[in-house]
């Protein structure tokens, strides 16, 4: 048997972090097997569904790499399919015309809760023979739900689950102006797709014994189900934007790696031992939703951040520099002019956590320093900074062999030619080179920035520290 999952998100807004650790799961148990993953967006619902919303999905799996085998099939194309399916079951006796307006059965509603029952369908059009169910007047189809007798959801991750027909009502599959139901768009879709393995939140078992009824009674094959439990805020609430269920490209925005953030989505549930950082390759090796724990996960963006900067360690620089270019773009800065961004990101892979801080620490290497951190140059540009800058100026002028070794002796060499710390040395060159007290070690800040722009911008800083007053034009 050929493994086949899917993903079926609605577009009615964007593709959130549980949405996207449903997808994953999938994409993996899909994989694993070499089996397929097909994409279907879940559009029936013409009001909120919107093209902004479907494109948003669409960059989200572009983005996370979670590629499709089919796909995307959307559900508004497949309308005719399912009216026939509605009057097979219809023509079998499995589902009929029902009458009962809104007010009925609120007030039938109203009725059973008084009476502390489960609010349900009573079935007062069940019985309706052929001839008093006419078509021209007002009304839904429902569905003809057994009686009598269980249903069984063997889940992969909650196990046995069993459902009784006397708790289940007749549920609506067509509304009043033919549009079909959630549950019911769902059943012809897995069955016409062949899917095998259906696996999404836990939110949805309700729905399970009632779509199961809908295959049955089509004679199809039931799907093996498995359901995951909902993610949780740090304080035990279900994830809100408040806890970070923001849109997955706000994730992209903000500078993360997709590797990082898939990553701490398979961890958000299912474990291998006590490993945390895993690769791509790894997940499809290991993965198995039957290790999914039953209980629910929680969000915790600490943890995110941690991983994220250990991916960006653990990458190649030709790779990092190929994601660190669209932050670059991002923030104006010209990275064609200077050195090559993928030795840029080798050197500053371990100082940033996410690729947007990335960016803005590069921005030194390209873009000629304007201007000072104000405090960085109260305690590092000062009268016996001068001298220092001035020496090393010197010292570097003659360098002939502009190479990583070579600096770091120079301002070794200026350390203890000057009687000083090496601090009190790198430390000024740092900020008349960066603007700020924040780089890679100095030997490779000045080694990225080339002879001629260190040169310049020590000079520049000497003459900064003369105009502040700190000191005079004969010193």
């Amino acid at each position: 048997m050929t493994v086949r999952t899917r993903f079926a998100p609605s577009p009615t807004g964007y593709l959130h972090i549980g949405g996207a650790r449903t997808a994953l799961y999938c994409w993996l148990q899909a994989h694993k097997t070499q089996g397929k993953f097909i994409l279907r967006i879940e559009d029936t619902d013409r009001e909120r569904s919107t093209k902004e919303s479907i494109d948003a999905i669409l960059d989200s799996m572009q983005w996370l790499g979670l590629d499709y085998d089919e796909g995307p099939f959307y559900q508004t194309q497949r309308f005719a399919r399912y009216d026939e399916v509605r009057e097979q079951l219809l023509a079998e006796g499995n589902a009929y015309r029902c009458y009962c307006s809104k007010e009925r059965l609120a007030q039938l509603r109203e009725t059973q809760q008084a009476n502390k029952q489960k609010p349900r369908y009573d079935g007062r059009c069940r019985h309706l023979p052929t001839d008093e169910q006419p078509t021209d007047v007002p009304h839904v189809i429902r569905f003809k739900n057994p009686q009598e007798g269980d249903v069984v959801v063997y889940d992969l991750i909650r196990g046995r689950v069993v459902f009784n027909n006397t708790e289940l009502d007749d549920l609506i599959i067509a509304r009043s102006d033919g549009t079909p139901t959630y549950n019911f768009t769902v059943v012809i879709d897995d069955w016409d797709m062949h899917v095998t393995h259906v696996i999404r939140g836990d939110d949805h078992l309700n729905n399970t014994p009632r779509q199961m009824n809908i295959l049955q009674a089509l004679g199809a094959e039931v799907p093996v189900y498995a359901h995951v439990p909902m993610i949780l805020g740090k304080d035990g609430k279900r994830l809100s934007k408040r806890h970070g269920a923001v849109s997955v490209m706000q994730y992209r925005d903000e500078g993360y790696l997709p590797q990082a953030l898939l990553n701490y989505l398979v961890r958000l549930g299912w474990s291998h031992g006590d490993q945390e950082i895993f690769s791509l390759d790894e997940m499809k090796k290991l993965f198995e939703v039957t290790d999914v724990n039953k209980a629910a996960a929680s969000f915790d963006p600490d943890k995110l951040l941690w991983l994220n900067q250990q991916h960006m360690m653990a990458m190649a620089p030709e790779e990092l520099a190929r994601h660190l270019e669209w932050y670059m773009q991002q923030a104006s800065i010209d990275y064609q002019h200077g050195p090559q961004l993928a030795e840029v990101a080798a050197v500053l892979s371990a100082r940033c956590k996410t690729l947007v801080e990335m960016a803005e620490r590069s921005r030194c290497f390209y873009v000629e320093v304007d201007g000072y951190d104000e405090a960085a140059a109260q305690k590092h540009l000062t009268a016996e900074a001068a001298n220092v800058l001035r020496h090393v100026h010197g010292q570097l002028n003659g360098l002939g062999d502009w190479e990583k070794a070579s600096i770091h002796q120079v301002i070794k060499d200026s350390a203890e030619a000057l009687g000083l710390k090496m601090g009190k040395v790198a430390q000024p060159i740092r900020v008349a080179v960066t603007g700020n007290t924040i780089s890679p070690s100095i030997d490779d800040t000045l080694r990225l920035l080339g002879k001629e722009r260190c040169l310049e911008r020590l000079d520049k800083a000497v003459w900064f520290i003369r105009e502040q007053g700190g000191e005079t034009a004969s010193n």
